[in-house]
């Protein structure tokens, strides 16, 4: 039997999108252990971010630079779900697409290290 999609507006539009984004985050915290881990390091570096000896300017670009990695990773797993979904056997697009995927991550890491180092040290 197929689902039906509705279509919903206004409030009911909102709800059911935080409904969606709470069940997205809460399967990435229980399922995902890089982004358990990765979470892990964002909680006590944000409170560092917040209570260092910073401009608030500073500490917003220090948590947006760490809210950056958790969205690249959010990124990551989307992708890896999605290749899984069209078929789990070895396709080298496949694997293509999860390297590239894990590139962002990476990627993303370095450019947090970066920023936390230049805001740090300066």
């Amino acid at each position: 039997m197929e689902k039906i999609v509705v279509k919903r507006t206004g409030i009911m539009r909102l709800l059911y999108t935080c409904k969606n984004t709470f069940n997205g985050l809460k399967w990435m915290c229980r399922n995902e252990a890089a982004f358990q881990q990765e979470l892990l390091l964002f909680i006590p570096l944000t409170i560092f971010a917040c209570m260092a000896n910073i401009s608030a300017p500073q500490s917003a670009i220090l948590v947006l630079a760490l809210l950056f990695v958790l969205f690249a990773e959010l990124v990551n797993t989307a992708i890896e779900v999605v290749v899984d979904r069209i078929g789990l056997e070895f396709h080298t697009l496949s694997g293509l697409a999860k390297d590239i995927a894990s590139a962002f991550v990476f990627i993303s890491m370095l450019m947090a290290v970066v920023v936390w180092w230049v805001i740090l040290s300066a």
